[in-house]
């Protein structure tokens, strides 16, 4: 069980980083490990050693984010949590409208730095990636739903 533990404490900072609480990142660990039973907040707060609020909170962080979602069992008194189908490429489609962000920056900049060369070439290849990122992460997302159904992938 301290594997487990340890897998749900790295999963917290890992998921802090890219922008979830640590709490949040450690229930994403939680449902990751599991037995694939869903599990309620009390259990979850239980397990993990938070207070309700900050269950609450990273709960609500997860569901709008499209990570985990919320049901109730048959019979059951409680909201149920799991993560959803396909998390982690719902998780990457989302973060796709980043890449129009980035190159409306590195698009910005470039007007505030002029003819500047050095600068220029940084941004122009800052932009120039998140362009390509754009058109390709679609096709490569494509490419592994086609993998993970069993069909020939499409070049």
């Amino acid at each position: 069980m301290a594997d487990v533990e340890e897998f749900v404490e790295s999963a917290g900072l890992y998921f802090e980083r890219l922008g979830l609480s640590r709490t949040a990142g450690r229930v994403m660990g939680c449902l990751l490990a599991g037995t694939g039973e869903a599990d309620d907040a009390p259990g979850l707060c239980e397990r993990l050693g938070v207070a309700k609020s900050s269950m609450s909170v990273a709960l609500q962080q997860l569901e709008r984010g499209g990570l985990v979602e919320r049901y109730r069992p048959p019979r059951a008194r409680r909201d149920h949590y799991r993560l959803t189908d396909d998390v982690f490429g719902r998780a990457f489609r989302a973060k796709m409208t980043e890449f129009a962000a980035f190159a409306a920056l590195a698009e910005q900049g470039l007007e505030a730095v002029g003819g500047h060369p050095a600068a220029r070439a940084r941004l122009e290849r800052m932009r120039d990636m998140y362009a390509f990122m754009a058109r390709e992460f679609p096709r490569l997302l494509d490419r592994w739903d086609a993998e993970q159904a069993g069909a020939a992938p499409s070049q």
